[in-house]
């Protein structure tokens, strides 16, 4: 079984967090406070975005390597997420060559500055590339592509050569749909994204099939599959078949499908999408007990008629994208982890896939 480490993250965070303390100008900044707050501006301004960054955006820094962008889940809590990617840095001796960065996808009921974009505080379009209420040529997605494009600029990263975004829950959602839609992976001048999706309540189903609901995905038995000898392995049981629209009417509409999109996927055609889900290389972090309907649990007819629990829903969609579409992903069955981020992304099988050599 993999070292287990997430209770290591009270105990390291003040040694972690002590480099701030000196003073250096190269020591990643590594608090979600004020002081690792950057500002990502779309298109020469004036509307930008918040996010927590370990270091600066906007100077050259020879020493970074690599970059993980870091997405919330449905709090929209930036802070407790960089501080979960920069406890994984720590334990994994990444902060030095790492840039992590946390975008916080700000809501109206947020405390906002002055040209702070603003994404709908209801429903989950932000999670999906929807537009902006205050600026609506904006999309959530275009946050992301203007992070990474910012990141591939070598007069301030000239050794960047790997990015990895990553979400869990919502942000596993959002690293989901856009990990098939986005619009710059393959034109970063040579600079290569990788994506890690974490324990989402639900995908972007690339037909109108979904598991039936047999095997691995029968809701009487699916809350015992992290237990026995097979609860730490990827499990495959899983056969496809229609799903009953007049159960769920909306089950294969943008986001749960393929259907009806709306944002910065509107433009682009099922066939584009599927390629780009297929050719694009993506990890599924799935933890190993994460069987419960716990933490925002997607309990409607849509969401159910993906499988019974988070990690069923995971396993049956990796396999239907790897044997029926012939994708190459991964997934991985994270010891001992149920619905938790920082258990998640600061156990060490996780390590070489949001810190890739």
């Amino acid at each position: 079984m993999p070292m287990r480490t997430p209770l290591l993250f009270a105990a390291v965070t003040g040694f972690a967090f002590a480099p701030t303390l000196t003073g250096a100008s190269a020591a990643p900044c590594t608090t979600a406070t004020t002081s690792c707050e950057r500002w990502v501006t779309f298109a020469g301004g004036p509307a930008r975005s918040m996010v927590y960054a370990t270091y600066p955006l906007d100077k050259q820094n020879k020493s970074i390597t690599r970059a993980l962008i870091m997405v919330h889940g449905a709090d929209r809590n930036a802070d407790h997420y960089f501080e979960t990617a920069t406890a994984a840095g720590f334990l994994a001796g990444a902060l030095g060559n790492t840039i992590i960065i946390a975008p916080r996808f700000a809501a109206g009921h947020d405390t906002v500055a002055a040209n702070e974009v603003v994404w709908p505080a209801r429903g989950d379009s932000w999670r999906s590339g929807g537009m902006s209420p205050t600026n609506p040529t904006l999309s959530s997605f275009d946050l992301a592509d203007e992070i990474l494009r910012e990141l591939a600029d070598k007069k301030n990263f000239p050794n960047l050569t790997h990015i990895v975004v990553t979400g869990h829950s919502a942000g596993g959602q959002f690293a989901n749909r856009y990990e098939m839609s986005n619009k710059v992976h393959g034109t970063l001048g040579g600079v290569t994204v990788s994506y890690a999706v974490a324990n989402p309540s639900s995908y972007a189903w690339p037909a109108a099939v979904r598991p039936l609901p047999v095997g691995n995905a029968d809701p009487s038995t699916a809350d015992k599959e992290a237990l026995g000898d097979d609860g730490e392995k990827v499990n495959t049981n899983f056969t496809y078949g229609p799903f009953d629209s007049a159960k769920a009417p909306g089950y294969d509409k943008w986001p749960a499908g393929l259907e009806d999109r709306a944002g910065y996927t509107a433009g682009m055609s099922d066939e584009q999408l599927i390629k780009q889900l297929v050719e694009r290389p993506t990890t599924y972090l799935l933890g190993q007990v994460d069987v419960l309907p716990l933490g925002g649990f997607d309990s409607s007819p849509s969401g159910m008629a993906q499988g019974p629990t988070r990690r069923a829903r995971g396993e049956a969609f990796v396999k239907y994208v790897n044997e029926t579409l012939g994708a190459k992903h991964e997934a991985i069955i994270v010891p001992e982890c149920g619905h938790n981020d920082r258990c998640i992304f600061t156990t060490s099988v996780v390590f070489p896939v949001i810190f890739p050599k």
